[in-house]
């Protein structure tokens, strides 16, 4: 039975990673999905943890697919870390990064300095030439009192070869060395749905998250009170998430799936 009426939705969030695409690799649907999203006039914003791409990306990404969207259309955990920071932590100026060229270069364009010591917090997110060096300064950084910050805490990153590490694995060396636990800003985080709810002017009651991960997209955004939307093209499967502490309002195989009850619902 169907815990959502998909009437009431007047915004949707929309996850990248095992919901858009898998890798290189498009899924199916996408783009005549984001074309009813259009001539519904249902605003969406594609929202992801990913902190290797910024926004400019992800407009480009979407472009081959056929889909158009603008920046101002994408938040992504780079973009978000330094715009939720100078907001809500305007003290915080020097930072040691654990990242790659999308976060280092957000952080920098809103007035970051990047440091390797006397740092005001440590900023951790995805980074595929990690080294033994990074985190022995990051931890001792933390110890030494600077702000945790992670830009998300997802375990794994689905790609065409399967479940690999992603930045949660490396947050949690860095909980493990420094025993101090980070504020996230990514999903199930909050700071990223406050973001995101600013960006569509709506409220959580008539905002629904489309996502792939039951940690991050539905926990999260049911903790926030949105509607949820669980898409079985990524990392949970069904029985996972029935059997989750917050079943999905909704659960579809694909895209087209979805759609396809969407059209029944207007």
């Amino acid at each position: 039975m169907m815990a959502l009426d998909l009437k009431n939705v007047r915004a949707l969030l929309i996850d990248l990673d095992g919901v858009l695409w898998v890798g290189d690799h498009v899924l199916p649907g996408v783009a005549e999905f984001f074309s009813f999203l259009a001539a519904q006039r249902i605003p969406h914003l594609l929202v992801t943890n990913n902190a290797t791409r910024r926004a400019d990306y992800v407009v480009q990404q979407a472009a081959k697919m056929g889909i158009r969207v603008a920046p101002s259309q994408v938040l992504t955990s780079a973009d978000a870390a330094p715009r939720w920071l100078k907001l809500r932590m305007p003290h915080l100026k020097r930072v040691f990064v654990i990242g790659e060229t999308a976060l280092l270069d957000a952080l920098r364009d809103d007035g970051f300095e990047l440091v390797n010591e006397n740092a005001d917090a440590v900023i951790v997110g995805m980074d595929r030439q990690l080294t033994y060096e990074k985190l022995k300064i990051a931890t001792l950084q933390i110890r030494r009192g600077a702000t945790f910050i992670a830009t998300n805490r997802d375990r794994t990153l689905p790609t065409e070869q399967g479940l690999t590490p992603g930045a949660g694995s490396i947050v949690a060396a860095l909980v493990a060395a420094s025993d101090v636990e980070p504020i996230v800003i990514g999903k199930p985080g909050r700071p990223m749905f406050d973001l995101a709810l600013e960006l569509t002017h709506t409220l959580p009651a008539e905002t629904a998250m489309l996502g792939d991960r039951l940690d991050t997209d539905i926990d999260g955004a049911a903790d926030m009170g949105l509607k949820t939307i669980l898409v079985l093209t990524g990392v949970s499967t069904r029985a996972q998430a029935e059997q989750n502490r917050v079943i999905p309002d909704l659960i579809v195989a694909d895209l087209p799936a979805l759609q396809q009850i969407w059209l029944k619902s207007v």
